[in-house]
């Protein structure tokens, strides 16, 4: 993986993905990934990404079913984020909305408004509530 040498990842071994729906350009999350998880995305077609809170390497939709088929995988030129397209099934959300990206900010900051409908509750996708 020739494009490997020129990541830059931070102080951990991460860098920063940007997961966007490939077909509308939607932004639907931002996670984390280190060498592992990208060679995994690469080797699998399907998106893998390390968890700093729970310090674990994990494959989006293992839990749900919502998993992300990768379109492709871009990065920037600084070499320090990536941009990962995807066709998402399902919610992208542990919330259980297409985007994590659900919430606007209002009247300078003062209010926020919810920008789309929840596709699912946690309950739903995890039988138990998400964290």
């Amino acid at each position: 993986m020739k494009f490997i040498k020129e990541l830059k990842f931070n102080s951990e071994g991460l860098i920063p993905a940007i997961v966007q729906e490939a077909g509308t350009g939607r932004v639907l999350m931002m996670a984390w990934m280190n060498l592992a998880s990208i060679e995994k995305t690469l080797a699998t077609g399907n998106t893998c990404f390390w968890s700093r809170s729970r310090n674990k390497f994990w494959i989006k939709g293992e839990s749900s079913g919502h998993f992300q088929k990768v379109k492709d995988l871009a990065f920037d030129c600084d070499g320090d984020t990536l941009l990962v397209q995807v066709e998402q099934t399902g919610a992208a959300c542990h919330e259980g909305y297409q985007s994590c990206f659900f919430r606007s900010v209002r009247n300078s900051g003062a209010d926020f408004n919810v920008t789309e409908s929840q596709l699912e509750t946690p309950e739903q996708m995890y039988g138990k509530k998400a964290s």
